[in-house]
């Protein structure tokens, strides 16, 4: 019965919650200005912006604005919601106003911003009508998410020039916010998304999961996470679902490259000219098995591939997990938690030296929205001092977040010169910008094949877990000899080496045939579980 109790009361609590959390209504109902925004964006970040802009927007202009947040998941789940919507508001266009003939042609056409020259006029025709049209899908602003979502929903033309290049001239500079930083862009130069906070990736772990399995010291590097003392103990997310688990498997196999091409610069064959330009493809080719193998073996060791990126640092909080990867302001909000509740700082959290970028979380304008005035002036606040605060100062200072310690890092570089705010803020230490081991991102290597990466990591590890494992357990208690024989099959990779993904695998992702994907996934499913069984038979002397 008390079990019973106990459920119901935990039910109530998790529907009452987001209810709880509302800012409480200081006017008329039906007095407001609304403003529709969707976001992957968790509910401490909804609350403690919904709330700052509604103040700065009231002061600003004597109007009251209601935020109505849409939360239907992650960016991936953002990303196919978008394409519906828009794809059936142009479809209504284009055939009930045009009077033109819908197709697939149309369909893949209107919201291609790399349309070929072969194509047919029609669909050139459509892309010219939906980039000048005002099609909207009922959302006004796109708010978190990674750098790669939003430029792909710019190609699209699913988001527009708010105009704030032109409002704010003096916010986008290298004294403010700089156009790119180690490589990463922090904002688009056309007007159409701006980086509002900065997003770094790193290892969230528990020190007594840690000291339990004898591992020494704390985890410093990703490759820490490959350790056999930690099968079954490592918390992961489905790359695939997860763009910020995505981004950190990226780093992984950037760091592992631009080791290989630093191993090889100095050399005088690859000093300049064509040498250097094939040095540097060699090491981007060995570089990404490199990465490839590590992220396997962090795969061989997970507990789970789960579809939400918050869940790994819960896990390890709880001892569920020993350490997970994780975006660092769920590492540091975990780390937080728990010592407020009295639990010392058993969870710990680290950013890989020269393991990790520093990229940008967006805000944009969406295309067609019906409230553009109070969207634009989100996203400027966004952007504004006050703003900007809310991500780092401590609840309940002057200017700071109202209840929540959201422990992420403002994207403004004049933020982190301002020495009054220092014991302001929750993270005082953090100095993004002046980073000595700050890994440099090289989008030429890997930022075209983001999607393809995820694919594989999913097939390799995710798909054909089971068999991973049991291959990586074999291989952990096999005789030295056999380990090594048996760990060469498990890692060769051939089968998602550099050229093949950016071929023929990149080719059959953007097929327009779905089915194509379910082949490939299937074929490379089969390919890597019948390897795997050999690693496992070598490893328990059975060939």
């Amino acid at each position: 019965m008390l079990k019973q109790v106990c459920i119901i009361a935990a039910l109530v609590a998790t529907v009452a919650l987001p209810f709880a959390l509302r800012p409480e209504r200081t006017w008329p109902v039906g007095k407001e200005e609304p403003l529709v925004i969707i976001s992957p964006h968790n509910e401490a970040i909804r609350f403690e912006f919904g709330r700052g802009f509604q103040a700065w927007y009231h002061a600003r202009t004597g109007k009251i604005v209601a935020v109505d947040w849409r939360v239907i998941g992650g960016t991936s789940e953002i990303a196919r919601f978008l394409e519906g919507e828009y794809t059936a508001a142009f479809k209504v266009l284009w055939t009930q106003k045009l009077k033109k003939p819908w197709s697939t042609e149309i369909q893949a056409g209107f919201q291609n911003g790399r349309l070929a020259e072969h194509v047919p006029a029609l669909a050139k025709e459509a892309r010219a009508a939906f980039l000048a049209s005002e099609v909207g899908c009922g959302v006004d602003v796109f708010f978190g998410g990674g750098t790669y979502d939003f430029v792909r929903q710019a190609d699209a033309g699913r988001i527009v020039d708010s105009g704030l290049l032109k409002l704010r001239p003096e916010w986008f500079t290298d004294e403010v916010i700089p156009r790119t930083h180690a490589g990463e862009e922090y904002w688009d130069g056309q007007g159409r998304w701006f980086g509002t906070v900065l997003s770094s990736y790193g290892i969230v772990f528990n020190r007594e999961s840690w000291r339990r399995l004898g591992l020494p010291g704390e985890p410093k590097q990703w490759s820490d996470l490959a350790d056999p003392r930690l099968v079954g103990e490592v918390a992961l997310a489905d790359p695939t679902k997860s763009s910020s688990i995505a981004k950190a498997f990226e780093n992984i196999i950037q760091q592992q490259m631009q080791r290989r091409w630093s191993a090889v610069r100095g050399e005088p064959a690859s000093a300049t000219g064509e040498g250097a330009k094939v040095a540097e493809a060699h090491a981007v080719r060995d570089g990404w098995i490199d990465g490839l193998r590590l992220i396997q073996l962090i795969g061989a060791n997970a507990r789970y591939f789960t579809d939400s990126s918050q869940k790994p640092p819960i896990d390890v909080a709880g001892g569920n997990c020993a350490v997970g990867l994780c975006i660092d302001f769920y590492g540091r909000q975990q780390e937080e938690a728990v010592r407020r509740r009295g639990d010392s700082d058993r969870v710990g959290y680290v950013s890989p030296k020269g393991g990790s970028v520093s990229s940008v979380d967006p805000v944009a304008l969406l295309r067609g929205a019906k409230h553009r005035v109070a969207a634009v002036a989100f996203i400027e606040y966004s952007l504004t001092m006050e703003g900007q605060q809310l991500w780092n100062f401590r609840p309940g200072t002057a200017d700071g977040p109202e209840r929540f310690a959201l422990r992420r890092l403002p994207v403004r570089k004049d933020f982190f010169t301002r020495a009054e705010w220092k014991p302001l803020r929750t993270d005082p230490d953090e100095a993004p910008f002046d980073q000595r081991d700050q890994l440099i991102y090289r989008a030429e290597w890997t930022g075209g094949l983001f999607r393809e990466m995820s694919f594989v990591i999913r097939v390799m590890c995710q798909d054909t877990h089971a068999e991973l494992v049991r291959a990586w357990r074999a291989i952990i208690v096999a005789p030295e000899a056999a380990r090594a024989r048996a760990l060469a099959e498990l890692q060769d990779l051939s089968a998602v080496d550099y050229e093949r993904v950016s071929g023929v695998i990149k080719r059959t992702l953007g097929s327009k045939n779905k089915v194509d994907e379910v082949r490939l996934a299937r074929e490379l499913g089969t390919e890597f579980r019948a390897r795997y069984a050999r690693a496992e038979a070598i490893a328990r002397g059975e060939k």
